[in-house]
C-alpha cells in the first residue's frame, strides 16, 4: 500500500484551514501549525459572495455557513449626506446565483472550519517555516521550533507580509500600501434603524451590514499616511472625528460602539502580481499570493477557491495557470473600486457620485457576473439567465 502524501499548512486563517480540509477530503495527511497562541477570538463580520459559497459546498459546509448567517435585504449606495445613489433589492442576487452574499462573524467560519479537522492537526503557538522548497525529486522541509519535518507539498498562507513568499521569489516588491486604512466594528443592538448598504464621501467610506443576534457590522475606510493611529490610541474616537458629521444614523452608531472594540489596519495589495503562486512543493494561498483591498469584498473568498482548486489539481504549475489570472483580476477590480474611493476634490467627488448614480441603472447582475459566477473544478455550472437578473446556478459536487 503506497503512503499517504503528508502536507503541511503555515498559518490557521480561513484560507489555511480551508486547504487543510480540502487537502484531507483529497487523501493527504495534513498537519497546520499557527504562530498566533489561538485562532482568531475576536473579529468582526465577514461576507461570504456566491462564488466562495460553492467553494464551502464542496468542502461540506455550506448549509452550516448559511445557517449561521444572515441574508442581506434591500441596500445601495449613499452620499455623506445621505442621498441615496444607487438601491437595490439584494435578494436579486440570490436568485441569478443561487446564493446571496451571506455575513456571518468571522471568527464562526475560521471555529466551522478548524472543528471539521481531526484532533491533533492543528498546532498552536507554532512558527513554521519553510527551510527547502523542495522540487520532484526531493520533499520540501519545514523548521517548526527547533524540530524539521519533510512534506509532499507546503501550504503557505501566511498572510500579507509572508516570510514564505519572499524566500521563493526575492525579487519581487511584494504588497505595497494601497493608500487607505480600515476600521471594523460590531455594534450589538443598534439603538436606532440602520439603512443598510455604503456611504461614500470624500476619500471614505463607511459600510452597514446585519449580523446574526441583532448585530451590526461597521466598517469603514479612509485615505490616511501609513502606520498612523488615533493619536490616543481611541479609534472610536478617531472614527466619530472622521465620520462624526456624516449622515445619520452613523453619529449614533459610532457613539454606541463599545471603547477599545474597534480594529484598525493599513490596507496593502499586491499590485504587481507574482509570477506564480508556486515553487518547487511550496505553494502559495491567500493573502500570501494576492493582497488586495477590501472594495469587492473578495479577500477571504479567493483565499477558500484556492484551497479547493489547489486540493483537486493535479499539480501546483497547473494550481499558478488557474488561480493566477483569476486572482489577479479580482485585485485590479478592487483597486479601480478603491480608485474612485480615494477622489477628495469637491468638483471630482460630483462627478463620481453621479457616474455611479448612473451606473446604478446598469444590470447589476451581469456587472457582478465576473466575480460571482465561479464554480469549482469538477463541480458543472449551470447556466443562468443574467440578462433577465434571474435563475439558480448553484452547484453542488
Amino acid at each position: 500500500m503506497a503512503a499517504r502524501r503528508q502536507a503541511v499548512v503555515i498559518g490557521a486563517g480561513i484560507g489555511g484551514l480551508s486547504a487543510a480540509l480540502a487537502l484531507r477530503q483529497q487523501g493527504w495527511d495534513v498537519a497546520v501549525f499557527e504562530r498566533a497562541p489561538a485562532l482568531e477570538p475576536v473579529g468582526s463580520g465577514l461576507a461570504v459572495a456566491p462564488n466562495a459559497m460553492r467553494a464551502l459546498d464542496v468542502l461540506g459546509l455550506g448549509d452550516e455557513v448559511r445557517a449561521a448567517a444572515v441574508r442581506q435585504g434591500e441596500g445601495g449606495l449613499r452620499r455623506a449626506s445621505g442621498r441615496w445613489l444607487v438601491r437595490t433589492d439584494l435578494a436579486r442576487f440570490e436568485e441569478a446565483f443561487g446564493d446571496p452574499v451571506a455575513v456571518l462573524p468571522r471568527p464562526v467560519l475560521v471555529g466551522l472550519l478548524a472543528d471539521r479537522l481531526p484532533p491533533g492537526t492543528l498546532r498552536t503557538s507554532a512558527p513554521a517555516s519553510v527551510t527547502d522548497a523542495g522540487s520532484e525529486e526531493r520533499p520540501a522541509r519545514v523548521r517548526i521550533a527547533a524540530n524539521e519535518c519533510q512534506a509532499d507539498l507546503v501550504v503557505a498562507a501566511d498572510g500579507i507580509h509572508s516570510a514564505t513568499r519572499a524566500a521563493l521569489f526575492p525579487s519581487h516588491p511584494g504588497p505595497r500600501y494601497s493608500g487607505f486604512t480600515a476600521w471594523r466594528t460590531v455594534v450589538a443592538a443598534p439603538p436606532c434603524p440602520v439603512p443598510l448598504g455604503e456611504t461614500w464621501g470624500r476619500g471614505a467610506l463607511t459600510g452597514l451590514v446585519p449580523l446574526p443576534g441583532r448585530r451590526l457590522y461597521l466598517y469603514a475606510a479612509a485615505v490616511a499616511p501609513a502606520g498612523q493611529t488615533a493619536p490616543d490610541g481611541d479609534e472610536r474616537a478617531e472614527l466619530l472625528r472622521r465620520f462624526g458629521e456624516w449622515c445619520a444614523p452613523l453619529p449614533e452608531l459610532l457613539t454606541a460602539v463599545s471603547p477599545g472594540q474597534v480594529l484598525r489596519n493599513d490596507v496593502y495589495e499586491m499590485v504587481e502580481p507574482l509570477p506564480a503562486y508556486h515553487g518547487g512543493r511550496v505553494a502559495l494561498l491567500g493573502d500570501a499570493a494576492h493582497a488586495m483591498t477590501p472594495f469587492q469584498g473578495q479577500g477571504a473568498c479567493q483565499a477558500i477557491e484556492d484551497a479547493v482548486v489547489l486540493a483537486r489539481t493535479s499539480d501546483l504549475a497547473r494550481y499558478s495557470a488557474v488561480r493566477l489570472p483569476r486572482a489577479t483580476d479580482v485585485v485590479n477590480r478592487s483597486r479601480r473600486v478603491g480608485r474612485a474611493v480615494a477622489v477628495q476634490a469637491r468638483s471630482a467627488v460630483l462627478l463620481r457620485d453621479l457616474g455611479l448614480a448612473l451606473a446604478g441603472r446598469l444590470p447589476l447582475i451581469r456587472m457582478a457576473a465576473p466575480l460571482y459566477d465561479w464554480n469549482p473544478p469538477g463541480v458543472r455550472p449551470q447556466p443562468a439567465p443574467l440578462d433577465q437578473g434571474g435563475g439558480q446556478s448553484r452547484c453542488r459536487p
